[in-house]
């Protein structure tokens, strides 16, 4: 009780606050001819072999066209090619005749794709994704349209791993990332600058400002005055609130795949006992936290992959919430239980935060919250400074990622085993399904990977978090994607 009356005092102060700003910061100028959209980081990187937090995969997509996508079940569809399996071990792609040139007007050839890939592969690049490419043995240019690709061993995974973004073959042979080399996407960039990238839709010339702004209510309000004409995501659900009431915004919102999760130091005295860890997870309220914090925007989550996933397990039991369980797990370890949580800086992250700090408390945990910028938390966590943590998966559709999260090879630098989790059973599965032959075969091997992950519990799992988007009313045609891509910037249009 004591925290849905604190979680109605902030949700008030906030909208009184964002009120009275908007009254003091009332006219200003009209707003320009490009769309602006409104982030709250900015990307880190434009090279597509380096992009790994989610503002620089979204932007890469746009500037970059793929081998291949994903379809709503995570199956691999054709993009940039076609291909066809001439053998187990042997892949050829065929480049679609009406495809995009590069930006420069040079069009995209077979070289290109080779020299991307190649690029990757070469340990000196150091790029995170060699490590879900190292079954390609070779890849070559057949012709300019074709390219090959030969694997150390079969892999009906294959065609979901070509995502990747095609540089250029000069850009890519320079190894070092490349920031701004010309991309065979939707769109190209313009400018880039501290706080702001331009980008033009090569369709139409419509220009895109990608414009920084880290304070969900400063975005708010610069949304409101029209300096900004579409935000999405990071905005904490009284604010979305606000703006469903304001008759010059519209609100979309869609289910999402973004799953949140707490993470641990399995290396840790502490956090690295099963008893902690379950006890974690039984102190917590998630359906109280999905309802009161998010006004229902998320739904509780039990692993990386959602259930309608080809690879998804939707027969997993959630840890339900269990005080009185999670009390006698606590004295079951004995001494008094202190925990450091890490989070970001952001305001609605440090708000759940809080909330769960006051959840674990009445169990007999006492945490102590650790809020950093986000350069400084994300370096932590890659560093394995932590006991605990939360953090999002944002946009996973291949399974393959599991084997970069939980494989006791991936322990960073080599993956994202950032909670140091070794189970041989778990290896023993992914290994298997590296050897799988079809996928027919892959799919119950990553459900018993998920069964025992999730028994493990080397992570808590806690919900899907929906997508939502707030529009200026004159703005038409922008659409959610389920991975909360910026794709819709491909449609978006004034009215």
């Amino acid at each position: 009780m004591e925290g849905r009356i604190a979680t109605a005092r902030a949700r008030a102060g906030a909208v009184l606050g964002l009120a009275l700003l908007l009254g003091a910061c009332a006219g200003g100028d009209a707003a320009p001819r490009a769309i602006r959209l409104g982030i709250a980081a900015a990307p880190a990187t434009l090279d597509p072999r380096f992009a790994t937090d989610a503002a620089s995969v979204r932007l890469v997509r746009l500037l970059y066209a793929r081998l291949t996508d994903f379809d709503a079940a995570g199956r691999a569809v054709p993009a940039l090619a076609r291909w066809t399996r001439a053998a187990p071990t042997r892949y050829r792609f065929r480049l679609d005749p009406e495809r995009r040139a590069f930006a420069d007007g040079r069009r995209l050839t077979a070289a290109d794709v080779v020299a991307t890939y190649r690029s990757v592969l070469d340990p000196a690049t150091g790029s995170p994704y060699r490590a879900g490419l190292e079954v390609i043995r070779a890849v070559e240019a057949v012709d300019e349209e074709t390219v090959a690709f030969v694997l150390s061993r079969p892999d009906p995974l294959f065609p979901t791993r070509l995502g990747l973004g095609i540089l250029p073959a000069a850009a890519a042979g320079r190894g070092a990332p490349v920031a701004g080399a010309p991309g065979s996407g939707p769109f190209r960039l313009l400018a880039r600058e501290p706080g702001r990238m331009v980008l033009e839709r090569r369709a139409d010339g419509q220009r895109v400002e990608l414009v920084v702004v880290p304070d969900p209510t400063v975005r708010v309000l610069k949304l409101l005055r029209g300096e900004l004409d579409l935000v999405q995501n990071d905005l904490p659900p009284e604010l979305v609130a606000y703006l469903r009431r304001r008759p010059e915004v519209r609100i979309l919102r869609a289910p999402g795949t973004t799953f949140t999760y707490l993470g641990f130091n399995l290396e840790d005295p502490l956090t690295g006992r099963r008893a902690l860890r379950e006890a974690v997870a039984r102190a917590i309220d998630r359906e109280a936290i999905v309802r009161h914090l998010f006004a229902g925007a998320a739904r509780p989550a039990e692993w990386i992959l959602p259930p309608t996933h080809w690879a998804g397990d939707p027969g997993l039991r959630p840890y339900a919430h269990d005080p009185a369980r999670a009390r006698a797990l606590v004295a079951s370890l004995g001494a008094p239980v202190r925990l450091s949580y890490k989070t970001s800086a952001d305001p609605f992250r440090l708000r759940v935060a809080t909330v769960i700090q006051a959840q674990l408390r009445r169990t007999g945990i006492e945490v102590r919250i650790a809020s950093h910028d986000w350069g400084t938390f994300y370096g932590d966590i890659k560093a394995g400074r932590f006991q605990m943590y939360s953090l999002s998966w944002v946009g996973v559709r291949s399974p393959e990622i599991l084997r970069y999260i939980f494989h006791s090879a991936s322990l960073p630098p080599a993956g994202a085993n950032r909670g140091r989790y070794r189970s041989p059973r778990v290896d023993g599965l992914l290994d298997a399904a590296a050897r799988a032959a079809t996928l027919e075969a892959l799919a119950p091997i990553y459900r018993a990977v998920a069964e025992e992950v999730h028994r493990d519990l080397a992570y808590v799992p806690l919900w899907y978090e929906d997508h939502v988007a707030a529009l200026r009313a004159e703005v038409a045609g922008y659409r959610l994607s389920p991975d909360g891509s910026w794709d819709g910037l491909a449609t978006v249009r004034r009215r």
